[in-house]
């Protein structure tokens, strides 16, 4: 006789929530002011606003713009208003911080606006591992401060190998 497979996971009634799958598709340009500094380490005003002027902000029409600065150098807060005050008129969004903080917003955003009544009473596992996007902990902490209040039991990682992290007790 042959015995049937039963997909155990497949009949868990588990829910598996994939934050990867929330990532922004278009990833955004980068505004590196390192790239405007003296030496790679000084921000000379004049200089900086002559480069500003003479730069092809047409580049970034229509994308949004990622401005930041990857050098360990101190740069004032009025040089980053200033590269507002030539993309802003370009560009259709204008993002402090590198590409990976934007995706991080925008996953986070997703989250504040995810429909979460399908989860309610629900055993929920968040997906642990990604393709190819960052899931940081920001990302995990929104999802488990909308999920906790709502849901029967939230688990991190795979179906198959889940690590508990919020289990409601029964109320007598």
């Amino acid at each position: 006789m042959s015995e049937t497979l039963v997909n155990k996971i497949a009949n868990s009634g588990l829910i598996t929530l994939k934050p990867e799958e929330w990532a922004p598709a278009i990833m955004p340009e980068v505004f590196d002011i390192k790239d405007f500094l003296f030496k790679g380490l000084i921000l000379k005003e004049q200089e900086f606003r002559d480069q500003l002027k003479t730069y092809d902000w047409n580049q970034y029409s229509g994308k949004t713009l990622c401005i930041f600065c990857s050098a360990d150098a101190i740069i004032p807060n009025w040089a980053y208003m200033l590269v507002v005050t030539y993309a802003s008129p370009i560009v259709k969004e204008v993002f402090f911080g590198n590409p990976q903080d934007w995706t991080t917003r925008k996953i986070v955003e997703h989250i504040h606006n995810l429909d979460i009544t399908p989860y309610t009473d629900q055993r929920v596992i968040i997906k642990g591992c990604s393709d190819g996007v960052e899931i940081g902990p920001e990302i995990y902490t929104s999802l488990a401060a909308r999920l906790v209040p709502i849901v029967r039991s939230l688990m991190f990682g795979e179906p198959c190998s889940t690590v508990p992290v919020y289990k409601r007790i029964k109320s007598t």
